[in-house]
Order: C-alpha cells, then sequence, then structure tokens
C-alpha cells in the first residue's frame, strides 16, 4: 500500500463541489475586514472611496477573465443567484414579445428550477435532451428555435459530468437567429478559455467557490450591446446598475476578484497539470478494474473532472468503506438524496449505473501522490468488495 507518511487524510477530490480558498486570494482579502471597513456606497469619507476603488478593481478583474467590460459585470451571492436573476430577469423583461426558453434536462437544478418557476407562469419552456456524450445537438437546438424564442440557457462545463458544450457554436446560432443566449459558466471559468464576446454570449453566470475564491460571492455578466435588459429580482437602494440592491461585500467581491487574476495567470499550465492527472487517475483505475465506464465525453471534458460507474457496485458503498477519500456521488445539490442521478439517467444510461455513478473532482492542490494513493485504494476495495459478493444496495422508496 502507498505511504501515507506525507498525505493528509481524508483526500479531497470534491473541486467541483467547491474548491480551498486560495491562500493568496485570502490574502488580499484580509485587510477589508478591519483595516479597510468601508462601505463601498459611502463616499463622503475615504473609507468609503477606498471600498469602492477596491470593487472596481475586482470587477475589472473579472471582466478581464471573460473578455468584457468591467460595466457589464454585476456582483451577486453566487450562480444560483446569477442564474435566477439571468432567466427570470429577462423573462420577466421581455415577457410580452416573446415566451420561449430553451434549456437542457441536464442543467444545474437552479436553472431547471427558475425555468419550471417560469413555465408555471405562462412560459413556453423546452427542456433539450441530450446525447450519450453529454453534449447537445446543435441541429435540434436550431429547430427547435422559434420566432417566439426569448433565450436559450446551456451549462459552458457541466458540473457533474465534466462535459464541455459547444458554447462559441451555440452562442453564434443564437446570435443569427435574435435569441438571448445565457450559459452558467461557474464550473468554466479560470478553468478553460472563455470569451464572451467571440463565443456570442449575452449572459453569464459566475461561481467565487468553484474557483479558489471565497463562497457567497459571484456574479453576472449582462452584455451592454446589444444591451440586454432584466427586471430587478431583489428591491432596494438600486445598486450594480439597479439590478442588484443591496450593500456589497467588499472582501468577498476583492475576493473574487483575486482569484480571477490568479486563474487567468495559471490557466494554462494548471489545465495541463490537472488534465494529466485526471487521465492518470483513470488509467490505474482501468487497468486494474474491469466494467468501469466513463459517463460523459472524455475528450469534451473539463480537466480536473472524471465521473464513473462501477458495475454491480453501488456509491454508497463504495463511498462508505473508502472515508479516507472525500469524492461525490453526483452534484453537490442533489448528493444527499436518496435517488440516482438525473443527470446520468439523461444520458440514456440504466437506473443501475446511475446509482454507481461517481465524480472524481481534481484541482489546484491536488498531488501526484494523493492519486497514485486514491488508484491503490480505491480499486483494492472495489475488488474486495466484488469478491464478497457485495452488489447494490436495495433503497426504500
Amino acid at each position: 500500500m502507498t505511504s501515507t507518511d506525507d498525505l493528509k487524510l481524508p483526500i479531497y477530490l470534491d473541486y467541483q463541489s467547491t474548491t480551498p480558498t486560495d491562500p493568496r486570494v485570502l490574502k488580499a482579502m484580509l485587510p477589508y475586514f478591519f483595516d479597510k471597513p468601508g462601505n463601498p456606497h459611502s463616499q463622503t469619507h475615504s473609507y468609503g472611496r477606498e471600498a469602492q476603488d477596491a470593487v472596481e478593481a475586482a470587477r475589472a478583474q473579472i471582466a478581464a477573465i471573460i473578455g468584457s467590460d468591467a460595466r457589464e459585470v454585476i456582483f451577486t451571492s453566487g450562480a444560483t443567484e446569477s442564474n435566477n436573476l439571468a432567466l427570470k430577469g429577462a423573462a420577466q423583461f421581455y415577457g410580452n414579445e416573446k415566451r420561449r426558453i430553451i434549456t437542457t434536462t441536464t442543467e444545474h437544478k437552479c436553472v431547471i428550477e427558475s425555468c419550471r418557476n417560469l413555465g408555471s407562469n405562462g412560459y413556453d419552456i423546452v427542456f433539450l435532451p441530450v446525447e450519450k456524450s453529454g453534449l447537445i445537438d446543435l441541429n435540434r437546438l436550431a429547430a427547435e428555435i422559434t420566432n417566439d424564442t426569448l433565450l436559450v440557457s446551456v451549462m459552458a462545463a457541466h458540473n457533474e459530468i465534466g462535459v464541455i458544450q459547444q458554447i462559441a457554436s451555440i452562442g453564434d446560432l443564437c446570435r443569427r437567429n435574435g435569441v438571448l443566449f445565457h450559459t452558467d459558466s461557474a464550473q468554466a471559468v479560470g478553468k478553460i478559455p472563455i470569451n464572451v464576446n467571440t463565443m456570442n454570449i449575452d449572459l453569464m453566470s459566475i461561481s467565487g467557490h468553484k474557483m479558489y475564491g471565497p463562497k457567497g460571492i459571484g456574479a453576472l455578466y449582462v452584455r451592454h450591446r446589444p444591451r440586454v435588459r432584466l427586471n430587478a429580482q431583489i428591491d432596494g437602494g438600486g445598486q450594480e446598475r439597479s439590478l442588484r440592491s443591496g450593500t456589497l461585500p467588499t472582501p468577498l467581491c476583492v475576493g473574487l476578484g483575486a482569484a480571477c487574476q490568479i486563474a487567468s495567470d495559471e490557466l494554462v499550465q494548471e489545465a495541463q497539470r490537472i488534465g494529466d492527472l485526471r487521465d492518470c487517475l483513470y488509467e490505474g483505475i482501468a487497468e486494474r478494474l474491469p466494467d468501469v465506464t466513463v459517463n460523459g465525453d472524455l475528450n469534451h471534458r473539463l480537466p480536473g473532472n472524471l465521473n464513473l460507474s462501477f458495475a454491480d457496485l453501488d456509491c454508497e458503498t463504495i463511498m462508505s468503506a473508502l472515508p479516507d477519500i472525500a469524492i461525490s456521488s453526483g452534484s453537490a445539490c442533489t448528493s444527499n438524496s436518496i435517488e440516482p442521478s438525473y443527470v446520468i439517467r439523461a444520458l440514456g444510461l440504466s437506473e443501475e449505473i446511475a446509482r454507481s455513478s461517481f465524480r472524481f473532482g481534481i484541482g489546484r492542490f491536488t498531488t501526484k501522490a494523493e492519486i497514485d494513493y486514491v488508484i491503490e485504494r480505491l480499486t483494492d476495495e472495489v475488488v474486495s468488495l466484488r469478491a464478497r459478493g457485495t452488489t447494490h444496495r436495495t433503497v426504500a422508496r
């Protein structure tokens, strides 16, 4: 067995759920908790102006990583709020003109539930199925676009299966048809190149804690030219271009900005290193175990994501046997559910495969020694469980 002398257990492999805050990000944030306590909306003294300058510098850092103008970046509490604001805000503003919204069956729950909410209020919602690879069929998307289509919402990189959609092609299709294009890019920004102009993105959601920033902060990109209009979802003092009222949390804004700057500076080399670790993990497991299935396209995929299913074993059984490895049975928003992953089922796979699916999330602080340990520990346990005849548990319904 690989030595654990230099390893911190449990090993964290759930980077799609959340990332540790980078110490460099924390260092940038700390002064704004005490030494620089100003409210960025108070301009009558130097503390307030100092806070405002810090917030605007952070806004510029976020804009730089996505290729936008800083004025197009709206701070929110995270991607869930950003998705709600984008979808509901656009629907409410343009609802008298167009009522059709197209999304996919594998979107994050906050997009799916926002669309269902709009559907219950008279909007025509289309849940587009995906291929077995997790990718959407562009021809099928084009066929669903009508003169009444307001918006298309497709996740850039999937939180559970890691699949990267053809965002530029989708954006081009939407632009040519006069349709707004929204993308939940919580998993994509800082991990793969994103440019809102070359990709024709009109609305884009960002999350701080998915890219080594703090929890509780995110952003929504809102295109200015051609201008996209939204109805605010929070009433108050009219901050953030009257789209998101409330006092901005200066330390969190600074943290998100710093996280974007670091990610931008290190994106290429980090993607290569993390991708190599992902490939090492998959090859090490596949060489030792038969009947391992990769869920989602292995080529069009986030560098740090690997979603596998092990025949005859459910995720609960394996995870219970591996308390020293922090992995996930699916999306963090549904991982406490006893139901099989709706995302895996949407790929056309069986309930048995869905119940046995695992998400390995590799990130900035993952080491080769940790990957070697996981390969040996996991494969030994799966072999042992299969030898003992331990199969899928019966789940009460």
